[in-house]
């Protein structure tokens, strides 16, 4: 718990559900900002309360309307910097343009890159995210595995693409359980055209581990050749929900017994669409870190313990 004294949180109109919670976690009430839209389409933002010398951090995520949702986290950024804060933290659970992180042919913009500079441009001085690039995995993944109740020995942990085995090992190495991976060849972007399973799945839990679940063709894909090789269920694993298209009804129809995603993102009418949807609050997650990182304590910890 936070005394309040000289931090303030904020939320943008992304996911306040989310906001909520991690203030509700660290005892604190959300401060006051107000947040319109000219008829023109343009953001503006007041910050009603002072934050002078405060250490102020922002929460708002990249889903729904990702650009109105980066404009206004820069947009509060610069205003809480011109009001004299001490220091900005951007919340952003779903870094938005996550996926368009290098250039993979001829004239493509490394966007990702140009949203880290906006935001820093703006004023931000720290940002907190989920990615399960990074090593919060590790901390973050005992919980559903402790909620699934079966035995560890039967269990594979599976990457649905060469791109994610560092991610997929570090969960198998953790656990203590084996590993595997799918080789997949691509026509086109969201369209795979084979995949290969690497590895031993016969009379195993088979876990699908990702960062992101969007038209979930590649882990229904994953899931149906899984059963093929003889996995007794398969269970997906994923931090941010994105689901969009038909991935709801292609998860239905799946080989998944369950997917298991975070609050990242809104899923209240996803889970009301799919029954095989189960969803994790991370706003404990993320208001410890606030608070370690307020009070100058290590938040490595965190990719170890997950607090409760």
């Amino acid at each position: 718990m936070l005394n309040g004294s000289g931090i303030k949180i904020f939320s943008g109109t992304s996911h306040p559900e989310l906001a909520e919670i991690i203030a509700r976690r660290i005892g604190l009430p959300l401060s006051k900002a107000e947040i319109t839209k000219s008829g023109i389409g343009e953001t503006n933002v007041t910050i009603t309360e002072s934050v002078r010398e405060d250490d102020v951090y922002i929460i708002n995520t990249g889903c729904g309307a990702v650009n109105t949702a980066l404009m206004e986290l820069c947009i509060m950024i610069h205003a809480c910097k011109i009001a004299s804060a001490k220091r900005i933290t951007a919340v952003i659970p779903l870094f938005p343009y996550a996926r368009q992180d290098k250039k993979d042919k001829s004239r493509a913009p490394i966007t990702a890159k140009l949203v880290a500079n906006m935001i820093q441009k703006a004023g931000c001085d720290h940002i907190i995210t989920m990615d399960l690039h990074a090593s919060q995995i590790q901390g973050f993944f005992d919980v559903p595995v402790d909620k699934t109740h079966f035995n560890l020995d039967d269990v594979v942990i599976v990457s649905p693409d060469a791109g994610g085995a560092k991610r997929a090992t570090s969960i198998a190495d953790r656990l203590g359980v084996e590993f595997a991976l799918f080789h997949k060849e691509r026509k086109k972007a969201n369209e795979v055209s084979r995949m290969v399973l690497v590895g031993n799945a016969k009379d195993k839990v088979a876990i699908l581990v990702d960062d992101m679940a969007d038209t979930c063709g590649t882990l229904c894909l994953a899931a149906e050749h899984l059963a093929e090789a003889g996995a007794v269920k398969v269970l997906g694993l994923v931090t941010h929900g994105i689901l969009s298209g038909n991935a709801l009804e292609r998860i239905e129809k799946s080989n998944l017994e369950k997917l298991i995603v975070t609050n990242t993102l809104p899923q209240h009418a996803n889970q009301a669409l799919c029954r095989k949807l189960e969803v994790i609050d991370i706003g404990k997650v993320l208001g410890e870190v606030i608070r370690r990182s307020h009070y100058g304590e290590s938040v490595s910890k965190l990719f170890h313990e997950v607090p409760y």
